[in-house]
């Protein structure tokens, strides 16, 4: 069992506080200067909401998972021996660790990789955004945009690679935690915002249900029911015309 922990034990590459610039802050920049440049709050709100979801509920799903597995770290001979002498129970066999309670402690949680599900779960989401933001599967074939939208993924999987060539994780840890990032933020966008493949899909759903319930209320004056559409976010009309980016 040792044989297969015995990698050396390094520092991260990526820290943990790194993870929430990368996952949380540099969305929320993008969403705000999506915002300064159209003024819709409605998107903002529902943008920064769904990020919060997938990142809390991505967290507590890895937490637990980590937590009820207890799988041990490649590095976790050198946790538990820092001496690099093993030492085991001579009537049962057992390891003896002889390290820091607390680093041996974190060495029991290598599944799955919570660097790698958290930031799946915050770039996996911005990928999403933008997807519907900048149309890409407006069917008229911008590699350009698809870049764009790849590009948070490629943040997210290059997280995950250093987790492994850390040695803090095995390859299966950030496989699982990618699944749970990119499953978990899908799901917390498609609750706020429609599908980017259909025509109305770089808006929350609330901008269509408001639009509807205004154009289908009875018993208003034609000026006041102008006057409340009016009030909707001019880039409505204007992403429909196909002039937001």
């Amino acid at each position: 069992m040792m044989t297969n922990l015995m990698f050396p034990f390094k520092k991260d590459t990526i820290p943990m506080w790194a993870v929430p610039i990368l996952s949380i802050f540099l969305p929320i920049l993008i969403f705000i200067g999506f915002y300064c440049s159209r003024k819709d709050i409605y998107d903002l709100h529902h943008a920064i909401l769904g990020l919060m979801f997938s990142s809390l509920i991505t967290g507590v799903i890895t937490d637990s998972i980590k937590d009820a597995v207890g799988r041990p770290r490649p590095n976790f001979f050198y946790r538990c021996f820092p001496d690099k002498i093993p030492a085991y129970d001579k009537d049962t066999g057992d390891v003896l660790c002889t390290g820091i309670k607390a680093v041996i402690k974190e060495g029991y949680k290598s599944f799955p990789s919570g660097h790698t599900s958290w930031s799946f779960a915050g770039l996996g989401f911005l990928s999403w955004y933008l997807s519907g933001k900048i149309r890409v599967f407006d069917r008229r074939g911008h590699i350009g945009k698809l870049c764009l939208v790849l590009l948070p993924l490629l943040i997210a999987a290059l997280v995950g690679v250093t987790r492994v060539d850390d040695y803090w994780h095995h390859w299966t840890d950030v496989f699982a935690g990618g699944i749970i990032g990119l499953v978990v933020s899908s799901i917390c966008y498609l609750l706020l915002f429609p599908l980017p493949t259909q025509p109305h899909g770089w808006a929350p759903h609330v901008c269509f249900y408001m639009r509807e319930e205004m154009t289908s209320s009875h018993g208003e004056s034609q000026t006041s029911h102008q006057s409340k559409l009016d009030e909707l976010p001019l880039h409505l009309m204007e992403m429909e015309n196909g002039r937001y980016i």
